[in-house]
Parts: C-alpha cells; structure tokens; sequence
C-alpha cells in the first residue's frame, strides 16, 4: 500500500521528484488557463499517449490508476448534457483526466522517500500548522497513495455488494470504505511507529 511506484523502469524515475511535481503545477494552472476544446484535447491526447512509450504494463497499470475517474466523469457529462453545455463540460473532462494522468506519472515514477523529502524542503523549520517539515512531507505524501488505494477499495466493496444484492450499492457502502481504509491508516500507523516514527 505504501508505494505506487511503478517497477518498469522509465526515463521518467531518473528526474527529480522537486521537478516532476512543479511540473505537474505549472501544467495544471496552464491547463485551466486554455479555452479552445480542441487544443485541450489535444493536450490531453498527449499526455495520455506517454503511457503506451514505455510499454504495455506500464500503460495498463496507468489506466487503471485512470478509473476512479469514471464516477466524476459521469455525473459532469449527465449534469452538463442536462444544462445543454456539452461543450463545457467536454473541456472539464478532458482537464481533469489530462491533470490526474500526469499526477500519476509521477506518482508511478518517483519514490515516496523522494516526495517527502521535496515537500519537506519546502516547509519552514519551526514548521507549519503545527507539523514538523517531515511530519507534514509524510501526510501529504500518505495521502496521495492513499487516494487510489481507497478508490480499489470502494470498487472491490461495490464489487462484492453486486454479487449479494441486486440493488445498486450507492451510498451503502461508504461506511465499510471509510472504515476500511481507517483500518489501512491505523496498520500504517502501527507500522510507522514500530520502525521508530518520524522526527
């Protein structure tokens, strides 16, 4: 669970993880900054065609971080065929998938030591909100693998609920998910404090 990282070894992994992550900034505000839809799309293509460069199960593996977009996916296409803005609400689709898939490049390719220690730098000595520079590295970085992981989870519940009932799960299973990954939170944290914490 602690580790997204791709294992098929990609140009990619040898790039600071501080660069990779300015990267993903500057692209996303610039992202929202385009109005034509099909420049946007476009971009997106291009992101999405880095996949397939570094072979199959490394496009595969970067789909399937890709699906937990589906549900938000689905409700912006019905909301905006509903307000017959189609085209605006295309352009929001193809923002966000081109914003997530290069969010997970990174994350397939830097370690999770790596991100912490950049977001580490970035905070004050004496600490933000009550954090120490380390602390604040490791929740920002938990909370970004724990993202996909939570998302498995709900599919895999949801999965099982099908298979029980013949009702659409809904909002029936937000209590095992929550629950569940609250279980994942506490064996990591169990497992950080059994390896000394963090200072």
């Amino acid at each position: 669970m602690l580790t997204l990282t791709s294992p098929v070894e990609t140009p990619l992994h040898r790039i600071p993880a501080g660069i990779k992550l300015a990267a993903v900034c500057i692209f996303t505000i610039a992202l929202f900054q385009l109005e034509h839809i099909r420049l946007i799309a476009g971009v997106t293509a291009a992101v999405l065609a880095v996949y397939p460069l570094f072979g199959r199960r490394f496009a595969r593996a970067g789909l399937k971080l890709l699906k937990p977009l589906l549900p938000f996916i689905v409700i912006v296409a019905a909301w905006h065929w509903w307000l017959a803005e189609l085209a605006a609400g295309t352009a929001i689709i193809l923002r966000m998938t081109a914003a997530v898939a290069l969010a997970n490049l990174v994350t397939m390719t830097t370690r999770l030591s790596d991100i912490i220690d950049t977001l580490s730098r970035l905070i004050p000595r004496r600490g933000l909100f009550g954090l120490t520079p380390r602390i604040f590295g490791l929740s920002v970085a938990l909370m970004i693998r724990f993202i996909p992981t939570a998302a498995e989870k709900a599919e895999r519940i949801g999965l099982a609920w099908k298979a029980r009932s013949a009702r659409r799960p809904g909002f029936r299973i937000i209590t095992p998910v929550t629950l569940s990954v609250l279980d994942d939170a506490a064996q990591v944290s169990d497992a950080l404090k059994a390896r000394g914490g963090i200072e």
